[in-house]
Parts: structure tokens; C-alpha cells; sequence
């Protein structure tokens, strides 16, 4: 049979092959995409979840540090602190203070009661006090009222914080947003024309606004802002942390809110004026601020001073003040003496510890922390929880190197200013007991402020590491 004959007949085998391989495969023989089956029974709808309830309450992704754990022996802080106390680097003024969170009790001490320069680790009685005052639930608006068809007013209440364009529900800087509120006044705007006068109303603070003993080259720098009753981003005219300031934060803040009505289809006839809004005017726009809470936490951890500034005021408002920054401070002194920190002595010149001579002690410092973990006082555990975690966050996210055991384990508040260094805060111990510690040193040698940095986060990380239950 020649080649031809051979590949028909294997080519007839095959397709008889083929074809009975359909047929299996047609009647569930052999696997395969044919079958004589019935079809199969639509599938049953996709099942939709019963009428929503309330869940269990959440439970917190770490235990409460245990209430027997064992309390460290005075002697053996004692020894920690003389060491830090008598460090010559550090210059000769030198203030520590430890104490055991629970029971109050010190450990150990250093000029604990000596008036001293607190730098930034002041902001605790600001943030002590708004968090009693106004409390952490309060916002701050930034309104636009319409005084007659076609006068709007932008009405300032305090938020330094705003977005340029849309605010961000999950930011604190940028929360409420003057596009957002453009948008609620255009949509008003266009019933009953599109051609506005635009006035600001920033007069919710007054008095200076920088405080008097803050050097003008600290806002130069972009340490601090001027304070105002509204701003974009703190005032900053960049990204950057340290940015320059507007010079006139609201007014900036208003032309920004112009040019947003404008993007939106309204006219703003002529430049923006200021002027007091009438009681009679109508409020058609509103944005919030975070709550308080989640501002003094953000304030702590970034040590913002404008916006601690901003959050004294508000404190001074709230007790029926004028909102001036020496009334922030009366309110602030006041408030936190109602709580039972003994002020007496404590000089305070400004809100966020800029300014230059004010002067508070460890003692003081330490108390206002205690209040802030003490569990009978739930209302203010958020300036706890707003403080800098060694390595981690704010301040200190780029201190405590791995091999310091206080990362993770010290949360603080640091203070910095030329021959200033402090830092104010807690610390968990490898025993689980949290001690509440202050250290200051306002006599740093010239050059030296770094190096004192890094000798107080190793005495932190001292007090997380030993125990401190024996000697070492």
C-alpha cells in the first residue's frame, strides 16, 4: 500500500477516533465540554446581608499595661538621674524629674522645683488646657454669610488648617477645605445672580499676632505664623515645613476663597474688603476643622507653634475672653490650675514655649503629664496619645535608633531653642510600668543642643531597659 493509501487510512482512524470521543464525551463518559445532561438550575441569587446592626464593642489591640507590675526602687532611678544630672555636656543647669505614672510617687530628681526655660515641651499646659476648655469634640468653622442679594462675608473661626481646593476626611491639616466651601456659595449664589462683593471677617483674635517676645527672624524662618482667625496650610507659602509665612494669612486665605468663587462661575466684583459680618446676614456655606482632639495631637506631634497659638486662644474664648494671646495664657495658667498643677512662679510669655524667658519646672511639666495618663481623667488621655513616639512619629520619628531600647517604648514632647534642650514625656519599662519623666537643660554650651538630644533619649532609653529594680 503506497504512502498516500497509509496516511488516508490513518486519517480515517482518527476521525472515527474523534468522533467517538464526542460521542463519550457527550453522554459524561470522558471529560469535555459536550453533554446529553438537562441543563443545570439557574443559579440562586447572590445572598444579600440581613438589616444592619450594631456590632460588639471593639476591643483595643493591646492590653492595659498590667496594675501589678513591679513599681522601679527610687535607688536605682536615683543613680540614673545623678548621672544625667551631673553630665557636664549638658551644661550646669540641669532639671529631671521622674515619677512612677500610677501612684505619683518620685523616683528620682534633679532641681525638680528650679524655674527653667521649657522651650516646646510648654505646649502640654496648652493642650492640657483646650482639651479641659473647649473639650475635643469642638470644630472650628469657617462660614460664608450673604448680607443682602449679593455682599458675602468670609467669616473666620480659627482654622489655620485649611485646604486650598477640596478638604480631605482623613487629613488634620486640610480637613475643611474653601473649595468645598465655594462650591456650597456658588450653588446659592447662582439663584439670585452671579455677581458678588466679597468682605473678610477675621476679628474672632485680636491683639498682637506674634507674640511680642518671639524674635521676628523665628517667623522669618518659618517657625511660627502669624496668628490669624483663618489660613491656608498654617500660612505657608510652599510644602515645606519651615516654609515662609504670609504676611497677612487671612487676607491670603480670602483671595484664595475669590479665586475658587470665580472658578465656579461667580463674579467677585472689586477687591476683597475687610468688614465685621452683620448679625442679620445669612449663613450659606460652612466647613469644619478636625476636632480638637485630632488638632492638639497633630500640634504635639509636629510641634506646631502658630496653631498652638491658635488653639490657646480658642481656650480664651471658651472661658469668655477676649481672643488675644495674653488671654490664652491667663485662660491656659488658669484652666490648668483648676485641674491642680501649682503654677506658682511659672512665667509663660506665649502659648507654644517660642517666645523667649518663659519659665515653668520639671515639676510642673511632670504634672500636667500625669493628668494627661491619669485613667480618672479620659478627657484628656488625646494629649497622651498626640505625643511623639520615639522612632516612630513626630519629633522624634528620626531619634532612637534600633539600638536604643526606648524606641517604641518613650512617647515625648522635645523642646528646642538655642542652649535649650528638653524633653517631657512617658516611658514603659521592660517590667510594663509606665514612669511619667522631665529633662531640661536650659545652659547648653554653645554647639552642644544635639549632643544633649542624644544624652536625654539614652537616659529614657535607660529607664525602658533596666527595670530599675535593683542596682546596676
Amino acid at each position: 500500500m503506497g504512502w498516500r493509501a497509509s496516511v488516508g487510512a490513518t486519517v480515517t482512524t482518527v476521525v472515527v477516533l474523534f468522533g467517538g470521543y464526542l460521542v463519550a464525551d457527550a453522554y459524561d463518559v470522558v471529560p469535555g465540554l459536550l453533554t446529553t445532561a438537562p441543563p443545570p438550575a439557574p443559579a440562586a441569587p447572590f445572598p444579600t446581608a440581613p438589616g444592619a446592626t450594631e456590632g460588639p464593642a471593639p476591643e483595643r489591640a493591646l492590653p492595659d499595661l498590667p496594675d501589678d507590675a513591679p513599681e522601679p526602687t527610687a535607688a536605682a532611678v536615683g543613680r540614673l538621674v545623678k548621672e544625667l544630672a551631673t553630665d557636664d555636656r549638658l551644661g550646669k543647669r540641669v532639671g529631671v524629674l521622674v515619677t512612677d505614672a500610677a501612684t505619683g510617687q518620685t523616683l528620682g530628681s534633679a532641681a525638680p522645683d528650679r524655674l527653667m526655660v521649657p522651650a516646646s515641651t510648654q505646649k502640654l499646659f496648652t493642650a492640657v488646657a483646650a482639651l479641659e476648655g473647649p473639650g475635643g469634640d469642638t470644630t472650628l468653622p469657617t462660614r460664608v454669610v450673604l448680607d443682602g442679594d449679593s455682599h458675602l462675608v468670609l467669616v473666620g473661626g480659627g482654622d489655620m488648617m485649611l485646604a486650598a481646593g477640596a478638604g480631605d476626611p482623613d487629613e488634620v491639616n486640610g480637613r475643611a477645605g474653601l473649595g468645598d466651601l465655594a462650591a456650597q456659595v456658588a450653588a446659592q449664589v447662582r439663584l439670585t445672580g452671579k455677581d458678588v462683593t466679597l468682605s473678610l471677617d477675621d476679628t474672632l483674635f485680636t491683639g498682637p499676632a506674634v507674640p511680642a517676645k518671639v524674635p521676628a527672624e523665628d517667623v522669618t524662618l518659618g517657625y511660627t505664623a502669624p496668628v490669624a482667625a483663618l489660613a491656608v496650610d498654617v500660612a505657608r507659602t510652599t510644602d515645606d515645613e519651615y516654609a515662609p509665612r504670609e504676611k497677612d494669612p487671612a487676607m491670603a486665605a480670602a483671595t484664595t476663597f475669590a479665586k475658587a468663587l470665580e472658578k465656579r462661575g461667580v463674579t467677585v466684583r472689586g477687591d476683597v474688603t475687610r468688614d465685621r459680618a452683620p448679625s442679620s446676614a445669612r449663613e450659606i456655606g460652612r466647613v469644619e476643622s478636625a476636632p480638637l482632639r485630632d488638632v492638639v495631637g497633630d500640634m504635639l506631634r509636629r510641634s506646631d507653634n502658630a496653631i498652638t497659638e491658635v488653639v490657646g486662644r480658642i481656650v480664651a474664648i471658651d472661658a469668655g475672653l477676649p481672643g488675644t494671646g495674653a488671654d490664652g495664657v491667663r485662660a491656659v495658667t488658669a484652666t490648668v490650675e483648676d485641674l491642680g498643677i501649682d503654677m506658682d512662679g511659672a512665667v509663660l510669655h506665649d502659648l507654644s514655649g517660642l517666645a523667649r524667658g518663659s519659665q515653668v519646672t520639671p515639676r510642673q511639666l511632670a504634672a500636667a503629664l500625669r493628668l494627661a495618663v491619669d485613667p480618672d481623667r479620659p478627657e484628656l488621655r488625646d494629649v497622651a496619645d498626640g505625643l511623639a513616639v520615639a522612632g516612630l512619629s513626630g519629633t522624634l520619628h528620626d531619634r532612637y535608633p534600633k539600638g536604643n531600647p526606648g524606641r517604641g517604648y518613650v512617647t515625648g514632647k522635645t523642646g528646642s531653642l538655642p542652649n535649650v534642650t528638653a524633653l517631657a514625656g512617658t516611658v514603659v519599662t521592660t517590667d510594663d510600668r509606665m514612669l511619667v519623666f522631665v529633662t531640661v537643660a536650659d545652659k547648653v554650651p554653645d554647639g552642644g543642643t544635639y549632643g544633649a538630644r542624644v544624652i536625654f533619649d539614652g537616659f529614657a532609653g535607660d529607664l525602658a531597659d533596666c527595670g530599675c529594680r535593683s542596682a546596676r
